[in-house]
């Protein structure tokens, strides 16, 4: 059942950030930082008019208590439902840095990292390095988790992983190829969706977007800023949009770095809902597709010195990878213990287009994508005796990504035909188009729907204008969708810069930086049409 008396155990009281813990869950965070749970920010619901939260719910109180690498953190009571403050409530973990020039503190900067189902608690002390310094010396940074995820109220399906795990076994790795596979896909994440919503009756009915924004308003006030600062990355953007939609007023400064259409993210343009889903809609796999063949482009002219999975030239280079996906279509091998087919391959490749140089000091970027790359194009020319059995592919959980978007953006049902969706997202963007058509078909059958999310419009006047970040390369949300967020709101600039990887933050343009850094403080937009360089560009080690 879902959790809505206070909390015991670790997510209790404060908490430390859990960034110190071992490499494979620091990766594992990042790949959701970076946008690899862009395979789960899908959606199917009926669309509704929100409201904003009624200003008598009660301010929590925020004990502040030190944890790991200089940072605090506290618990933050707010109501399950926001239109019934007085009623069952849940619990935040939150998690702030101290602005360091205390003298000149301008108040608090909340980020969110995107996901969604991201913890702010995990991602904060990974990404602090890569905001600007004027940034931390004037700001308390402050992020939380979402309800429903990671310390906050978490979404749980099973009672034991393992269970998960046994459910997720039969699905193919990445996504379906063929009958049997797409059929086993369908069923278990309509199993998956009913015990979800049978374990978690209460919290799924009230995790929308809109929701986090009014938990997110009610964390301003307890940190007594009058008005909200806030630099949201990803799918953070869309509920930075969200947010001053619904509170247009108390938006003092506001960066969306990497936003999708906001129309096509929520409900579609026309009758899209019906057809498409949340992530075709939104292009990803178009962006997807581009990025993979600059990469390849890219990898093929650096040579296998520099890129270890080069063939010598651009063309070489994308035939060897197009030879690889057909040899592990055609029997799959073992990589460092784990199985490795086409499907966690295509899933690999677009997590690793994400960062075009290391970050967060994890190897996830366009080089080690070279190196992975060609240790399973080796791994396909030593290959194990016919039948010697593969180990089970391991499957992160989507519960807590799940019940955010699949109560949370209009999705075609179970009735729509998926394997046609797949098969026109490659025709029109490669290798990688089926992955992002299949990623949609999770909320097919999600039976919760959230009355309060919000939908749009998307225009409403804020007290501030609105930067909007982009790089022109991003892979998981178009250049296309943060002009159209751009577009759609009533007070915004867009910065570009024309480079590649998903999100500014996680692939620093010095130029964009003082750009954000001179809007965070003193208000100051870039000229309309800027356009900064990244700071180094693709292999530059």
């Amino acid at each position: 059942m879902t959790r809505t008396s206070p909390p015991t155990g670790p997510a209790a009281g404060p908490r430390r950030p859990r960034a110190s813990r071992t490499a494979n869950r620091r990766e594992a965070a990042w790949r959701l930082v970076a946008g690899a749970a862009a395979a789960a920010l899908l959606a199917a619901v009926c669309p509704t008019t929100a409201v904003a939260a009624p200003d008598t719910v009660p301010v929590p109180r925020l004990a502040w208590a030190a944890c790991a690498d200089g940072f605090e953190c506290a618990t933050a009571r707010v109501p399950l439902d926001h239109h019934d403050p007085r009623g069952a409530g849940i619990d935040l973990a939150v998690i702030r840095h101290l602005a360091q020039d205390r003298a000149h503190r301008i108040g608090s900067l909340f980020y969110n990292p995107g996901g969604p189902a991201v913890a702010g608690t995990v991602a904060l002390p990974m990404m602090l390095g890569q905001f600007p310094e004027e940034v931390r010396q004037r700001f308390d940074i402050v992020s939380f988790d979402p309800r429903g995820t990671g310390g906050s109220a978490p979404v749980q399906c099973f009672d034991d992983p393992a269970d998960e795990q046994a459910l997720l076994a039969g699905t193919a790795a990445g996504y379906p190829e063929g009958a049997d596979q797409q059929k086993a896909w369908a069923e278990a994440y309509q199993r998956l969706a009913r015990q979800c919503a049978a374990r978690n009756p209460a919290l799924l009915s009230h995790i929308s977007t809109a929701n986090v924004a009014r938990d997110m308003d009610l964390l301003r006030r307890a940190v007594g800023d009058r008005q909200l600062s806030y630099l949201g990355t990803s799918y953070g953007s869309y509920l930075g949009a969200t947010y001053s939609n619904l509170f247009p007023g108390r938006v003092r400064a506001m960066v969306l770095d990497s936003a999708p259409d906001p129309v096509a993210w929520s409900t579609g343009h026309g009758g899209q809902a019906a057809t498409t889903g949340t992530l075709l809609r939104n292009g990803s796999d178009v962006a997807a597709g581009r990025v993979l063949d600059a990469f390849l482009d890219q990898c093929g002219q650096a040579g296998p010195r520099t890129c270890a999975f080069s063939a010598g030239t651009a063309a070489a280079t994308r035939a060897r990878y197009g030879e690889l996906l057909q040899r592990l279509r055609t029997r799959p091998v073992v990589v460092d213990g784990a199985t490795v087919t086409a499907g966690s391959t295509v899933e690999t490749t677009i997590t690793y287009l994400y960062a075009t140089n290391p970050v967060a000091k994890l190897p996830i970027d366009w080089s080690q994508l070279g190196t992975r790359l060609q240790t399973f194009w080796t791994a396909t020319e030593t290959l194990s005796a016919p039948g010697t059995p593969l180990p089970p592919v391991p499957h992160q959980s989507p519960d807590q990504a799940l019940a955010v978007v699949c109560s949370d953006s209009a999705n075609p049902t179970a009735r729509a035909d998926y394997p046609a969706l797949a098969a026109s997202a490659r025709a029109r963007s490669g290798e990688v188009g089926p992955y992002f058509a299949w990623a949609d078909e999770r909320c097919a059958d999600w039976p919760v729907r959230d009355r309060d999310r919000y939908d749009g419009p998307w225009n409403r006047p804020t007290a501030r204008s609105v930067l909007v970040v982009a790089n022109t390369g991003d892979p998981a949300m178009p250049y296309e969708g943060s002009r159209a967020m751009a577009r759609s709101l009533a007070r915004a600039r867009l910065l570009t810069v024309d480079g590649y990887g998903h999100t500014v933050l996680a692939n620093p343009s010095d130029c964009a930086a003082e750009h954000e850094t001179r809007y965070l403080i003193d208000g100051v937009l870039p000229a309309p049409g800027t356009v900064c360089a990244p700071t180094k560009p693709p292999f530059s080690g």
